[in-house]
């Protein structure tokens, strides 16, 4: 016991002698694993999802900015995506993203898919490139890193919860900011804090923007 309590003492004597911020430099010295670059990142989902496709990933930011989705889940044990929306759960089946599997792959792939009770919704590659939400989603989505500032996401989301829907360029407008405030706008909605209406038209100043149900201000 004597021993033990001696060699602990030593340990605490060395570690307080190192100078300061040395004393575990483990702490400093971890690397935090990337997020690699078939992996899709999105506000709707808990955890990364492989998109090794450019056809899924670009299905997965539709339905990453579409209003009626809720959720956005990575189901391994069947390698498939469930998207919870207001009409149900589905499989997500992006045609040209399919990759071939064996017969027992297959087979337990498809036990897995009914046991969660998804109904499928399969897109075509022209489908998923249909404008105008093929241009208006990548375009939103290229902002999804945009830094935005308290002040400007509080004026932002009160806005439109005061004010309700209105199209883009009035809101942009009534918006006062030291900066341009559009890069916001579009950050927020990859956020799922603001929904934009990317299927009527080209982005523009007549774009319908809304208030996000999953915006946190009281």
């Amino acid at each position: 016991m004597t021993n033990i309590d001696d060699r602990a003492n030593r340990s605490t004597r060395r570690a307080s002698s190192l100078p300061s911020g040395l004393e575990y430099p483990f702490m400093f010295n971890r690397k935090v694993a990337p997020v690699r670059l078939d992996q899709f990142i999105s506000a709707k989902a808990t955890s990364p999802i492989p998109a090794r496709h450019p056809a899924l990933r670009d299905a997965l930011i539709q339905a990453s900015l579409d209003p009626h989705v809720r959720s956005i889940v990575h189901v391994p044990s069947a390698d498939a995506i469930a998207l919870q929306r207001d009409d149900g759960r589905f499989l997500l089946d992006v045609v040209p993203a399919r990759r071939i599997r064996t017969s027992e792959e297959q087979q337990l792939a498809q036990i897995a898919v009914a046991d969660l009770g998804l109904k499928s919704m399969v897109l075509t590659a022209e489908e998923v490139r249909r404008e105008p939400r093929f241009t208006n989603g990548r375009l939103v989505w290229s902002h999804r890193n945009t830094p935005v500032p308290v002040g400007l996401r509080l004026r932002i989301l009160l806005a439109l919860r005061d004010e309700g829907p209105m199209p883009l360029g009035e809101l942009l407008k009534s918006i006062l900011s030291e900066v341009d405030p559009a890069p916001a706008v579009m950050a927020l909605a990859c956020a799922n804090l603001v929904e934009l209406d990317l299927l009527s038209q080209p982005l523009g100043p007549t774009t319908i923007v809304s208030y996000s149900a999953q915006s946190e201000i009281p």
